[in-house]
């Protein structure tokens, strides 16, 4: 478990702008009177987000003031939870996965150009472009080794593409997220190679599903009401 503090060097002062405080309110009143505390990652991540990417101190209780929380209940929250920075990242933070399916396709070799070119983790450059840091498994293992560059994925890694990647993005450049080899989003690398044969569809006999483009859906007609026999009349 790694060890998460607040950084050394803090901001005065922290407060949502006032369009983040409207919308702060609004979260808020999502929940009954005395649990407000509800939104507390709503707002953290409103925060963050804010605030360039991390949460100082100030923030912390600014956020544990609006909802009638403990200041210690807020920092348990953002030293629990990865998803909140406690110190300043870079413009660009790249996330590197570092865990088995990655590491075994390469993640090594990312973290490596990540040294290369944007200096040791969790250091930002000095234009305050980009720093990097390691986590745990980001839930793309088929697109392996793969980062997480602010909120999108980047994956299907080398370390040439990579390099691409954050050379382009230094530049100021637009750069498409997902499979940077060609893949369609996590389809089988180079294509489809089973049941491909068009001859395992040419005669099948059950035809295309009802419904589909070219069918006609069958309604069965309805049965007549089935009506009792009439009965004789006996004479007399």
């Amino acid at each position: 478990m790694s060890v998460r503090r607040l950084a050394a060097e803090q901001p005065e002062g922290f407060a949502f702008t006032p369009a983040n405080l409207e919308w702060a309110k609004a979260q808020i009143k999502h929940y009954p009177e005395g649990r407000q505390a509800s939104a507390v990652l709503s707002l953290l991540w409103r925060a963050q987000a804010q605030n360039d990417g991390w949460l100082p101190e100030p923030a912390l209780r600014y956020v544990a003031d609006m909802l009638d929380m403990a200041y210690i209940r807020i920092y348990e929250i953002v030293t629990f939870y990865t998803m909140f920075n406690l110190a300043p990242v870079g413009r660009y933070y790249v996330q590197v996965c570092g865990t088995t399916p990655c590491m075994l396709r390469g993640a090594e070799d990312i973290k490596d150009a990540c040294r290369k070119h944007i200096g040791e983790k969790d250091q930002v450059t000095d234009d305050g472009l980009f720093s990097w840091t390691e986590v745990e498994c980001l839930g793309a293992c088929v697109n392996a080794p793969m980062t997480q560059i602010n909120k999108y994925y980047y994956e299907d890694l080398t370390p040439k593409n990579f390099e691409s990647i954050l050379k382009r993005l230094r530049a100021g450049e637009d750069v498409e997220p997902g499979p940077q080899d060609g893949r369609q989003t996590s389809a089988p690398a180079g294509g489809a190679i089973t049941l491909t044969d068009p001859a395992l569809y040419a005669n099948d006999p059950s035809g295309p599903e009802p419904g589909s483009a070219g069918t006609t859906v069958m309604v069965a007609k309805a049965k007549p009401k089935a009506t009792a026999p009439k009965r004789e009349k006996r004479p007399g």
